[in-house]
């Protein structure tokens, strides 16, 4: 009758595989669970094969637990137990919500466990509807039979009477105490364990709210006669325990159910729950007998049995009406569903839900007031949980999307606010500028919330409100940081300004005072931007002593970055050679009056190009560390001030460095090369101004050339072709184009040349008519060779070259010949 599931596991992590204690891996196997109780309420007779086969806890004596589970169907009950125990339960494909555990199973914890646990079907399913027959009956056998009872719920079903099952406890308990009652030697652990817990409320304001449930629950039992005056603590101890979100928060959930699980394994612990109180005093090998006894009770009792035709009729009408007013007001609630969760922000959405509530609850008593007065007091609480339920839960999505947008609207409008009121140098506060802001803010937020707000109903929006505020606070913490980095910038920006304009005068021109002036201007541009500092921190309300002086150092530190760039920029390489070549030649090329100097025989050159040369030298150490002794504001020495003048790690030594050791000697020995240059030119210069015709020359070519130049003058034709040749010669001097002449005349003289010759050979031909034949294979010839002097011949063709040049070679053969016949002749 009962049936066993013993199948091999298909795959790791389906739905007969089981998560492995403590791990994230799951085992495959065997199954050795048992259903112990069918649907159909029968008891398996395989219970005794099972625990001394299967399970091995025959022989356990009375070293063994039983642990069964209690809740709502899908909360999460078999993977709850699969998570402690390590047992292999079904549980809920998560893409559906439907019924996964049917009846009671029963497995055995993994590790050795001697433990025996019970999977009982979820009480509240929609399968069995108003069917709480099953229910109560596996509810009581649990409560029965198990040392410690999980009771598993969700944390939003804490403070609920029938979404936490209260009203299924109170009618086990009592049943329990008038039929096992007499027992008071055996207590029941009831372990409550909250799922889901993300919210802020702590675990000890839950655990009250269940005392004081379980108190009123207590004190509502009709008692038998003798028990009267029994606690709950007589016969129950409560313990509580709360696990995150699994899936939200997956590690936290993995964490908190080891940590569970420890309390059921670890035996020194404190928190260790199989107390000898808990025991039912069964042997192991008499278990299945003693389930089974009990089992019978409890079907046989009539305690649990339906309440009155009359109660029916009514619990039976109400839930009729209950749905037939839900339809219109679902219907309404619906259409505007889908916008709120697409982030959308409804207008009028707590004017339709309040009509659409007050439809309902109007057409629920009109109809169902008629009937038994206390199911419809009941039937109504439970129809208003409902409404309101769906109406909170709409709510808080348009409340979480009126925070989202408030706190995207706050931070750019805040943001427009604060850059205008710094580019119209506006001297209002931090505070003020995105007060103004977050009022208007708050009070948008404040009227939406209050248009969704419902008399009579048991939730409220007070927290979504308060959290409002702490986003606030947040993004006003951020905008005062980024305010306070954007004046930083702009800051350091403007002394940068300032510095670039100092840092490259006096480095255009250096001397002995050069860092003295730098040194001055980064005090001056400094001390500005301190001052203009303070005055923002006043504005952005930064009163904090030690975040002032935070601010102050990256501001120092920043502007000291700044200036070192700036200066790097002008010691580069080509920048530093261009400086020391000017200011050799202000010291080689001009005089003390800043006159160009005109080099005679008679000056020492070789001396003021060594002066100007050492002179400009001895600058590159200069450019080479910055030199801050005769800084006003830095420390003295400026190490000291890493911590309280600058940043904490700021590494000012190695910034005072500009050119390496390394770059000075390479730019020592390139500026040697410009300075040779330099000399060179000058030397030549003073060369050509001393390669000039001595007087005396002049005067003896006057003598001498006296009667030829007379000769000239009164010669007209010789007149006239002199001053066409100095006319020619002064042009071509003047438009520089005695290259291209020269060129020019050779070419022609060439031609002429060449001219001349053919007529010679011409003229010997005609002499001897005998080399006539020879004529016109000498002037293939000699055309042949100028053809081949100017052909171009192809590259890479070594066969070709080859010919070419032993044909080429032959061809200046023959021509040779040729002309030294040809002269021969012309001799003759």
């Amino acid at each position: 009758m009962g049936a066993a599931d013993n199948q091999q596991v298909p795959e790791l992590g389906g739905a007969d595989s089981y998560a492995v204690p403590g791990t994230n891996k799951f085992s495959s196997g065997k199954l050795t669970r048992l259903q112990v109780v069918d649907d159909e309420q029968r008891f398996s007779d395989e219970l005794s094969a099972y625990m001394q086969q299967r399970w091995g806890l025959a022989d356990a004596g009375f070293d063994y637990n039983v642990v069964a589970v209690f809740g709502s169907q899908s909360t999460g009950k078999s993977t709850l137990l699969n998570r402690l125990f390590g047992t292999r339960f079904d549980v809920m494909d998560e893409g559906q919500r439907q019924q996964t555990t049917r009846g009671i199973w029963a497995d055995r914890g993994t590790d050795a466990m001697p433990v025996l646990i019970l999977d009982v079907e979820g009480t509240d399913g929609r399968e069995r509807g108003e069917n709480q027959d099953f229910e109560r009956k596996s509810a009581l056998f649990s409560l029965a039979v198990a040392e410690v009872l999980l009771v598993n719920m969700w944390e939003t079903m804490v403070g609920l009477y029938n979404g936490a099952n209260m009203g299924l406890l109170k009618t086990v308990m009592e049943v329990n105490l008038q039929l096992f009652g007499g027992n008071q030697g055996n207590k029941t652990l009831l372990h409550f364990v909250i799922r889901d817990h993300v919210s802020s409320t702590p675990l000890a304001n839950l655990s009250k709210t269940l005392r004081i449930d379980m108190d009123r629950i207590w004190a509502g039992l009709n008692k038998p006669e003798g028990l009267e005056d029994a606690k709950l603590g007589d016969y129950f101890d409560l313990k509580f325990s709360s696990l995150p979100h699994k899936v939200l928060q997956p590690e936290n959930f993995e964490q908190a159910a080891l940590a569970l699980r420890s309390q059921f394994v670890d035996k020194k612990s404190r928190e260790y729950v199989f107390q000898p109180e808990y025991k039912r005093r069964v042997p192991a090998d008499g278990f299945p007998h003693y389930a089974e006894a009990v089992w019978e009770k409890v079907v046989s009792n009539k305690d649990l049995d339906l309440p009155t035709q009359q109660e029916l009729l009514a619990q039976y009408r109400c839930d009729e009406i209950a749905a037939a007013a839900l339809v219109p007001f679902r219907a309404a609630i619906d259409a505007l569903r889908p916008r709120v969760r697409e982030g959308e922000i409804v207008h009028g959405l707590g004017e339709v839900a309040r009509t659409a509530r007050s439809q309902a609850l109007g057409a629920f008593d009109d109809q169902a007031a008629r009937y038994h007065s206390e199911v419809y007091a009941k039937k109504r609480m439970a129809f208003v949980q409902t409404l309101d339920g769906e109406l909170h839960a709409l709510a808080l999505n348009q409340v979480k999307n009126a925070l989202s947008q408030a706190a995207d609207k706050f931070s750019s409008e805040s943001h427009k606010a604060l850059e205008k009121a710094a580019e119209s140098s506006d001297d209002s506060s931090f505070s003020v500028v995105v007060g103004a802001v977050r009022k208007r803010v708050a009070a948008w937020f404040g009227e939406l919330v209050d248009s969704l707000t419902i008399e009579g109903a048991e939730w409220t929006l007070a927290p979504e409100v308060k959290q409002l505020e702490t986003t606030l606070d947040a993004i006003t913490a951020k905008l005062r940081v980024a305010e306070m980095e954007r004046a930083l910038k702009q800051l350091r920006r403007r002394a940068q300004d300032t510095l670039s304009e100092v840092v490259a005068d006096r480095l255009n021109n250096p001397d002995d005072s050069m860092w003295s002036g730098v040194m001055a201007g980064f005090d001056a541009a400094n001390k500005e931007a301190e001052q203009q500092l303070r005055r923002r921190m006043d504005m952005a309300e930064v009163y904090g002593g030690e975040q002032r002086e935070k601010l102050q150092r990256a501001l120092r530190s920043g502007v000291w970055e700044d200036m070192v760039r700036g200066l790097k920029e002008e010691v580069a390489d080509q920048m530093v050679l261009l400086k020391l070549r000017s200011a050799l030649e202000d010291r080689f090329r001009y005089d003390e009056a800043g006159l160009p100097r005109v080099w005679r025989p008679s000056d020492d050159i070789d001396a003021q190009f060594a002066q100007a040369r050492s002179a400009a030298q001895a600058l590159l150490p200069l450019f080479s560390r910055i030199d801050t002794s005769s800084s006003t504001t830095l420390p003295q020495p400026v190490s000291a001030g890493v911590g309280t003048f600058f940043s904490s790690g700021f590494d000012v030594e190695r910034s005072l460095v500009l050119i390496s050791a390394s770059r000075q000697r390479e730019l020592g020995k390139r500026f040697g090369r410009e300075a040779d240059a330099l000399y060179l030119e000058a030397k030549r210069a003073m060369v050509t101004t001393q390669n000039h015709v001595p007087v005396w020359v002049m005067v003896l070519l006057v003598l001498l050339g006296w009667n030829e130049a007379m000769a000239i003058l009164f010669n007209p034709l010789y007149l006239v072709l002199t001053a066409l040749i100095a006319g020619s010669a002064f042009v071509l001097h003047n438009l520089r184009l005695w290259g291209p002449a020269v060129r020019a005349v050779g070419g022609l003289v060439n031609v002429a040349n060449d001219h001349v010759h053919e007529l010679l050979v011409e003229a010997v031909n005609r002499t001897d008519p005998g080399r006539n034949r020879d004529a016109p294979a000498e002037g293939r010839s000699r055309r042949q060779v100028r053809s081949e002097d100017i052909e171009l011949e192809p590259l890479g063709d070594s066969s070709k070259d080859s010919s070419d040049l032993v044909s080429r070679s032959s061809s200046h053969s023959s021509h040779s010949m040729s002309r030294s016949s040809s002269k021969s002749q012309l001799h003759t």
